[in-house]
């Protein structure tokens, strides 16, 4: 009898919990996706220290990055396109956008400042 209980009471909470998480997934792929209003990502200004193309990283020290609420330090994050490493070198001045992909802070948009 408890078997019983047990079994329907967990297809209960299934079934309840299935909207809920539809809606939530729902709003979360439409919240990654940008406005048209702002589609260009604001840009921070970093200086390259050092470029590590084997690990396909990059040392970067950065003012705050208000993509990642993150406040002005100096730290590695990995390229997303290792063609990235291939525009840069330490000391080269740049602006660039980073996301987390995968757990690990990435550059995603990256460009040497004029």
């Amino acid at each position: 009898m408890k078997m019983r209980f047990s079994v329907s009471a967990l297809s209960l909470a299934l079934l309840a919990s299935a909207p809920a998480y539809s809606a939530n997934e729902h709003d979360a792929h439409h919240a990654a996706e940008p406005s048209a209003a702002g589609a260009v990502a604001e840009l921070s200004e970093g200086t390259v220290k050092k470029v590590d193309k084997a690990a396909g990283k990059l040392t970067i020290s950065h003012g705050p990055l208000k993509s990642l609420d993150m406040p002005a330090m100096t730290m590695v994050f990995r390229a997303a396109d290792a063609a990235m490493l291939d525009k840069v070198k330490a000391g080269d001045r740049i602006r660039f956008d980073a996301a987390r992909v995968g757990g690990a802070f990435t550059v995603t948009v990256l460009e040497v400042a004029p």
